[in-house]
């Protein structure tokens, strides 16, 4: 008789472990991290945009798992659909039938993308990247990609070689022969199609990486270059699509642009299942699988499982009743502008910037000599650390999660729950200023918390 399982048992004999365990069996730089930064704490549950921990504090959710929790953690419409799913018992994954959900997924999605007309499902957004990058590289008959300098596309072997940032490229080379153009560039991107073996450029409408927004226009006009020269527009919207900035998708903010394939993950899980999407036209997916011989050419063996399509039918739902997109663009209106409002009140504050719930905050040389010297001695320790200092304490003092936009930039980057409401904007932006009070004071614990950030930057060399 087979034992039974007690999960909630496990958790309550074991849970006090959770950073010991990750140190000794996982990535044991992730735990000596969260404690070197405060960062190691509890959370018990979560619900929406915020965490609970033991002691029943709340937290405010700025980062949503890095843009996966679209519509909030634990979500009862998704939920349900999980259960239900899990209820059926469907004959799932036999690989030689044609399950109900994956199409009536790809239905559902395609609807809110003009000018696609098929689908593949994935597990995750690199993998999403993955398929676009072959299905381009076969259909246009050429081998070249081209990608954006400080782009970030994924961190498999595929997607990392059209990866921006060296940071994540050093030491895994050979990588595939792609080339980099700086974002907004049209006469980069005509020079490299000239030579007649690009395939396709790949770019995400907004950069996550220090939340750079493509200029007005380069999307459009990139596209009728590639498409003179018979490439393809690859429209990464992994972090930017489903609602994120203000539109179901970043590139319909601009007229006229009609990527030729589409990648999508992240929100598309509601939080439980690893799922992506790469959505294409009909002549590219036509062509990669012409014959019954090349019926299994491309494909995942955990893609389009029962789990993964019911979740996503569950959000797609849900973005639609609750009126997602709309939530996002208004809402990040607000928080933006309330932002941008402080400006020329802090010195240190820069710029903000972004669309929607895409949102970066970022910090530059002051002009004041006492915070300028400050300034430069976090400078000369490492790039990066003022943006730290400043997310440290909206947690530990104001329980605001938040994370800097990327290694070595002074950017903060809000990606919070499309859920999030006025009340939600008002408890960051009173934070956030209480912060950016503490700074421009000159003392206190957020600079001492500074001078803890140099040492450790320094004895990391």
């Amino acid at each position: 008789m087979t034992k039974e399982f007690d999960l909630g048992a496990l958790l309550a004999e074991r849970g006090a472990e959770r950073y010991e365990l990750h140190g000794k069996y996982l990535n044991h730089q992730l735990p000596r991290m969260l404690h070197t930064i405060g960062f190691d704490k509890v959370y018990e549950r979560a619900e929406g945009a915020h965490f609970w921990d033991a002691d029943g504090n709340d937290y405010l959710d700025m980062l949503a798992g890095f843009g996966v929790m679209g519509v909030g953690r634990h979500h009862p419409v998704v939920r349900k659909a999980l259960h239900d799913v899990l209820d059926a018992q469907l004959a799932d994954l036999t690989r030689f039938d044609c399950q109900p959900l994956p199409g009536l997924l790809a239905e559902r999605l395609l609807t809110h993308s003009p000018h696609l007309d098929r689908v593949f499902f994935g597990n995750s957004g690199t993998e999403a990247v993955e398929t676009a990058l072959k299905f381009a590289r076969f259909a246009a008959g050429r081998p070249r990609i081209l990608y954006c300098d400080h782009a970030f596309h994924g961190l498999t072997t595929g997607s990392l070689s059209v990866n921006g940032e060296d940071g994540f490229r050093d030491g895994f080379a050979p990588l595939l022969p792609d080339t980099a153009i700086p974002l907004g560039d049209l006469d980069a991107l005509e020079r490299e199609l000239k030579k007649g073996d690009v395939a396709a450029l790949i770019v995400e409408p907004i950069q996550g990486k220090g939340v750079h927004e493509a200029p007005p226009g380069y999307l459009r006009a990139a596209q009728e270059l590639l498409h003179k020269h018979k490439a393809l527009l690859i429209a990464d919207e992994v972090q930017t699509g489903l609602g994120r900035t203000g539109d179901f998708y970043a590139y319909q903010h601009e007229d006229g642009v009609e990527p030729d394939l589409v990648c999508v993950a992240k929100s598309l899980s509601g939080g439980y299942v690893p799922v992506s999407a790469t959505l294409g036209k009909d002549w590219i997916f036509k062509k990669v699988y012409s014959s019954m011989d090349r019926v299994l050419v491309h494909s995942a063996s955990f893609g389009a499982n029962a789990q993964a399509m019911a979740a996503g039918l569950a959000v797609l739902s849900v973005m639609e009743d609750e009126q997602i997109v709309a939530n996002a663009r208004a809402t990040g209106e607000q928080l933006k502008s309330r932002l941008a409002a402080l400006i020329d009140k802090y010195e240190l504050l820069a710029d903000v910037r972004g669309r929607g719930l895409m949102i970066g905050i970022e910090f530059g040389r002051p002009k004041s000599l006492k915070l300028r010297s400050r300034w430069t001695m976090l400078q000369a320790a490492r790039k990066g650390l003022f943006a730290q200092m400043v997310v440290v304490p909206l947690l530990q003092r104001h329980r605001i999660l938040t994370q800097v936009s990327g290694d070595h930039l002074e950017v903060i980057k809000l990606i919070p729950p499309l859920v999030i409401g006025e009340e939600d904007v008002d408890r960051f932006v009173d934070a956030f200023t209480a912060v950016m009070d503490d700074a421009h004071s000159g003392g206190g614990l957020m600079w001492d918390f500074g001078k803890t950030l140099v040492k450790q930057a320094v004895a990391n060399r």
